[in-house]
């Protein structure tokens, strides 16, 4: 089994920084996947920032240029750094792990969130 916890939400003012980290444990593998989406109150959950078991990584239009996501592989842990926030990027941030199945396609595993809150 897989478990994910996320740290490092809180409250900041618009324009400042705020780095979340993400502690994988269990059976991770090198393939895996790795991930952060977001959910603001009322809306879907999406996409923010995601790296590959490879170090391959893509970014949500909206926050490209201002977020940085890394992972070391070694620790099992994926961070987001975030610059320059504003206030829509008020939302719960959750750490994402994606699995290549055998031949099943794949699973996802979700930690259980950190707020985030950019407000002056």
């Amino acid at each position: 089994q897989v478990q994910l916890v996320e740290s490092g939400g809180g409250l900041v003012r618009p324009g400042g920084s705020l780095r979340l980290s993400c502690a994988a444990s269990g059976s991770i593998v090198s393939s895996d996947a790795m991930a952060w989406y977001r959910q603001a109150p009322g809306l879907q959950r999406e996409l923010v920032a995601g790296v590959t078991g490879g170090g391959s990584t893509n970014y949500a239009d909206s926050v490209k240029g201002r977020f940085t996501i890394s992972r070391d592989n070694a620790k099992n842990t994926v961070s987001l750094q975030m610059n320059s926030l504003k206030p829509e990027d008020t939302a719960v941030y959750y750490c994402n792990l994606k699995r290549l199945l055998s031949n099943l396609g794949t699973r996802n595993y979700w930690g259980q969130g950190t707020q985030v809150t950019v407000s002056s």
